[in-house]
């Protein structure tokens, strides 16, 4: 089946296109609007000139009538030709403003005024003015015709006049409508194809942003965006891979850190693998010293060997093997690379045992202290958790390496309930992402060192990759960022309390009691 997937390009497009459309749409109906309106203005023009001669008409035939000039009524007959010239040629505009029997009324009437203002100027002719008495009654009816005849016309011009304007403003007023409502659709259209293409297009570069910050906080999640866009799709999997790529190269990063650490780890191993060989080695020629002297000197033919003797110096051999072993078997343990897996581990004999790892690198004059419950335990993964735990130590021997200091390492189980009450103690941890609080019983690690402490803007960027106060080549700035991850991986969470000159303090909070999850 044909799987169209859209673009962002396209869906912008044909949002400008459909603004545009809009945009147009409105113009023409506007200019169209505009053209009416313009007509009706010509044709309100026509209309008032029609009124005003109308009234020219009326002005000149009182004039004719008072003082009986042939201008008079020379002005009044041209008055009257070019209304019905006007009416004649707006005939349309005329029928369209009012009925078409008032306009047919109305061209009768000027038709019969302008007939009855010719019979009146015939009689009052210079010629026949000697017959004005024989036609004074004529001449008196034809006058009441035309007045009657010129109020009528007034009449309907006035009419149609009043009309035409209060149609042009009604249109005025309609067209202000239009125009308002156009700018509020129009508007409203750009809104709404706004938030459509908001909702298409920002929301998963919204998304994509969110997911970025879940990735900046060090969690290398896969990116799911619910969209169908091309370019989203591509970006969405050009991240996966980056992804991909980055948790791929950390992996490398952590098991050059942990080779680094392993490098430590043989030096601790030589020098306490010495001690046991050389017990083994001094017991087994003690031993064969008096199997020998007993071979040289019998005793009624039996070799003299006191049997006690003999099984302490084997005890001791078989003690030393074992230690040995044991020692070879942790250093197997660390360096092989095993799928996470939790387990119940005894804290004292974990830092016992991490502490035995680098005593072949303490520095002279100084000491590893411990004070930890035998019964202290917590869920992790051994292997894990120990090379967090060696980071640390570490960092606190290289710390007061050079002038000689101590480094404590302390452990207690802490109370939910307790920790409340503890915010102004040694637990008060804000120089770093705020307090490292749990909401429930915690096992609380303390890694402490009198070295020199770390400054104030460093505390900041401390658990960042490859950020180092050490000098170059003697750090990867890997060490502390492992640790974070690693006391994250098993739901817990890592701080720091330094000052210059009074030392540093890494706490180490963990679930106490509780399964971590397996990774």
């Amino acid at each position: 089946m044909f799987n169209y997937r859209p673009s962002i390009r396209q869906k912008i497009t044909f949002g400008y296109y459909a603004i545009v459309i809009i945009i147009i749409g409105l113009t023409l109906f506007t200019f169209l609007e505009l053209r009416f309106i313009e007509r009706k203005i010509i044709f309100g023009e026509a209309i008032s000139e029609f009124f005003d001669t109308t009234l020219e008409i009326r002005r000149f035939e009182k004039n004719y009538f008072l003082y009986e000039q042939q201008s008079d009524y020379r002005e009044n007959s041209g008055y009257v030709s070019k209304a019905r010239e006007l009416l004649e040629s707006n005939i349309r505009g005329f029928t369209a403003l009012a009925p078409a029997t008032q306009v047919e009324s109305l061209r009768d009437r000027l038709a019969a005024y302008q007939g009855l203002m010719e019979q009146y100027a015939a009689l009052t002719a210079p010629g026949k003015r000697k017959k004005l008495v024989e036609h004074g009654a004529r001449k008196t009816m034809l006058e009441g015709e035309i007045r009657v005849t010129g109020k009528d016309i007034i009449t309907i011009a006035e009419e149609m006049s009043r009309t035409e304007r209060t149609s042009v403003q009604a249109l005025l007023n309609t067209s202000q409508r239009i125009l308002v409502f156009s700018i509020i659709l129009l508007s409203l259209a750009v809104i709404a194809i706004g938030q459509v293409l908001s909702r298409m297009v920002v929301r998963p570069l919204k998304l994509i942003e969110k997911n970025m910050e879940v990735i900046a906080d060090g969690r290398f999640e896969k990116i799911e965006i619910d969209s169908r866009d091309r370019e989203i799709a591509s970006l969405t999997n050009a991240f996966n891979k980056m992804l991909r790529e980055l948790e791929l190269r950390q992996r490398h990063l952590v098991q050059s850190e942990k080779l680094a650490s392993l490098g430590t780890l043989l030096s601790g191993v030589a020098h306490e693998l010495n001690n046991p060989l050389s017990n083994i080695s001094s017991s087994n020629q003690i031993l064969m010293e008096e199997l020998k002297e007993s071979r040289e000197k019998p005793a009624s033919g039996r070799l003299c060997v006191d049997p006690a003797f003999v099984t302490e110096m084997l005890t001791q051999i078989s003690d030393q093997t074992d230690r040995a072993r044991n020692i070879v078997r942790s250093l197997l343990e660390f360096s092989r690379d095993k799928d996470f897996k939790k387990q119940d581990l005894p804290v004292k004999s974990l830092f016992d045992e991490t502490i035995r790892f680098v005593k072949g690198q303490m520095p002279a004059n100084t000491t590893v202290t411990t004070d930890i419950p035998d019964d202290l335990t917590i869920t992790a993964d051994k292997q894990r958790i120990q090379q967090a735990f060696l980071n640390l130590i570490k960092n606190a021997l290289d710390a007061v390496a050079g002038n000689g200091g101590a480094v404590l390492v302390t452990a207690q189980r802490h109370s939910a309930l307790d920790k409340a009450e503890d915010d102004t103690g040694i637990y008060n941890y804000l120089k770093y992402r705020g307090k490292c609080t749990l909401e429930e019983d915690t096992i609380d690690i303390q890694v402490h060192d009198t070295g020199p402490g770390i400054p104030a803007d460093a505390l900041l960027k401390i658990f960042d990759p490859f950020f180092t106060t050490k000098d170059v080549g003697k750090g990867s700035g890997l060490g502390l960022y492992i640790v974070h991850e690693i006391i994250e991986e098993h739901d817990g969470c890592i701080a720091v309390d330094s000052e210059p000159g009074k030392g540093t303090t890494f706490l180490i909070r963990l679930p106490a009691n509780r399964s971590v999850r397996s990774s």
